[in-house]
């Protein structure tokens, strides 16, 4: 397969045509993609990984206990950028469908949008020192949409890849599960190196998580690396990309284009899937927000051992990466993303409601460590492959979207990927910092200083809360209906489709060369 400059156009029909690639066969883009090509196309996954683990981990924490904003107003601010993606989402996913040049329909966005997000994540970590509270809010609303504006323009369209890729329904698993593990072990390691090297205690500040210094050090690093790393995938992916062959370009009017997009984004397993993702994405950023606080505050680990439980954490990432697959194949993608779902909110509640039971050991004893270490490893892991089985879900809504509208929406669908990858952040912060008002949680507040009663509040609150999140994404993710054998039955339709299409072509092309 080779590389083409410009996309050659496909036959146009009075009736509706599927757009899949003619070029490549059915049979050999469902084949194994090579190792490096999944490896280069997963290598991008690491900005989004970087600003993922930052906003749900990080942002909360810096904004409410170092700069100083109040709780409620980091996650209100959080949450205003979220609802700027959830328009701004959909809108790029279908200007990248729809986009024609000799870099491709979703090259151009993903080089362009390298130095932006990378200089917008710096600024993010190194807010102007003593503006006042509406100043300080503004600025983080301000450079939040930002930054989330300009890692849509990439992430949109490098999910959508997924789908162009390869059409072999176990194989996009595969491919997906490289992207899901390196936007876990990219973030990771940099969450590791922050802790280990970078939020550490100084002379002024005797706990590591609240220094300054260690915030805007933080930044620097992560931009670089969010900067190289999209550029990198970028590249290795552009050859493979440019051999499928998309849809000619139509001219539309602006209401038949909202109309498409609407009737894409009708079908049935997709919206059932969307709105399941969000719930679940909803309960991972709550989880992930109050993460460091049960951590600091509720476990009382000291900086070494959150670097520790990070550590262990990259063993979640490679433990998903090569079971996730294997299991797809046995068991199908929902029942096994339900399975996994149920397993992972299980395992990841059990101390924390042990502990309120009072059958835990105690704070800086080396057997709680070790619980939660081994806990946080299984239950991440178990967490990062139903992640994947979701993302590769929707993937198989292309083809079923494509056989009922005759179009190829890949950015179209992923874009709600992307969408529900940002609600972890946006609306788990936004309800994290609900929780820690409700509770009352003092600002500046010491590990080990703070009353019982409010560090018992906040697991009776947060855990309840975690698990109807959950609840809810399980029974709606019920309503996707696409399994292996309807998603084979899609390909054989599409392809009889085209074989249609095809002869239907030759037979006009022999009438009007007749005499």
């Amino acid at each position: 397969m080779t590389a083409q400059a410009t996309p050659t156009p496909a036959p146009v029909s009075p009736t509706p045509v599927s757009h899949s690639p003619s070029a490549p066969s059915l049979r050999h883009r469902s084949a194994a993609l090579p190792i490096p090509l999944k490896l280069l196309y997963g290598l991008g996954s690491v900005a989004f990984g970087i600003k993922d683990n930052g906003f749900s981990y990080l942002l909360l924490l810096f904004y409410n206990q170092v700069v100083g904003l109040s709780a409620p107003l980091v996650g209100l601010a959080i949450m205003l950028a979220m609802v700027c993606d959830a328009f701004l989402d959909p809108i790029v996913g279908q200007v990248s469908d729809t986009w024609r040049s000799r870099l491709g329909r979703r090259h151009p966005f993903m080089y362009a949008a390298a130095l932006p997000v990378a200089l917008s994540y710096l600024a993010l970590w190194s807010p102007p020192r003593g503006w006042s509270t509406p100043a300080t809010f503004s600025y983080l609303v301000g450079t939040a949409v930002v930054i989330r504006t300009f890692l849509t323009f990439y992430e949109v369209p490098s999910s959508a890849l997924a789908a162009e890729l390869t059409q072999g329904y176990d194989e996009r698993t595969a491919l997906l599960s490289f992207r899901y593990f390196f936007a876990w072990v990219g973030g990771l390691f940099l969450y590791l190196i922050t802790f280990t090297f970078l939020l550490v205690p100084d002379a002024t500040h005797k706990t590591g998580q609240t220094n300054p210094a260690g915030f805007a050090r933080y930044g620097e690093l992560a931009a670089a690396i969010m900067f190289v790393t999209i550029l990198i995938s970028a590249a290795g992916t552009q050859r493979r990309a440019l051999a499928f062959t998309p849809p000619p370009r139509a001219r539309k009017s602006v209401w038949e284009t909202l109309k498409e997009m609407a009737e894409t984004w009708s079908n049935r397993s997709f919206l059932f899937l969307t709105l399941s993702g969000l719930m679940t994405a909803m309960a991972t950023g709550l989880s992930a927000s109050m993460n460091i606080y049960f951590n600091t505050y509720f476990w009382e680990f000291s900086s070494r051992q959150f670097s520790l439980l990070v550590a262990g954490v990259f063993a979640s990432a490679f433990l998903a990466l090569f079971v996730v697959a294997p299991l797809s194949r046995r068991f199908g993608k929902r029942p096994l993303a339900i399975l996994l779902i149920i397993a992972s909110v299980s395992t990841g509640l059990a101390p924390m409601l042990l502990r309120l039971a009072g059958l835990m050991p105690p704070n800086h004893s080396p057997a709680l460590f070790d619980i939660i270490f081994v806990q946080s490893i299984i239950t991440v892991a178990m967490g990062i492959a139903a992640s994947t089985l979701v993302s590769a879900m929707i993937a198989d809504v292309v083809e079923d979207g494509e056989l009922k509208t005759g179009r190829r929406s890949e950015g179209l669908y992923f874009s709600a990927s992307s969408l529900v990858a940002k609600a972890v952040s946006g609306v788990g912060i936004f309800t994290a910092s609900l929780i820690l008002a409700l509770i009352h949680f003092p600002a500046g507040a010491k590990p080990g200083q703070v009353p019982a009663p409010i560090i018992r509040d906040m697991a009776l609150v947060y855990a309840p809360m975690l698990a109807g999140l959950y609840v809810a994404g399980l029974l709606l993710l019920t309503g996707y209906k696409i399994t292996r054998e309807s998603h084979a039955q899609t390909l054989q339709a599409l392809a009889a489709r085209r074989e249609a299409v095809k002869e239907a072509g030759a037979a006009v092309a022999l009438d009007g060369a007749a005499p």
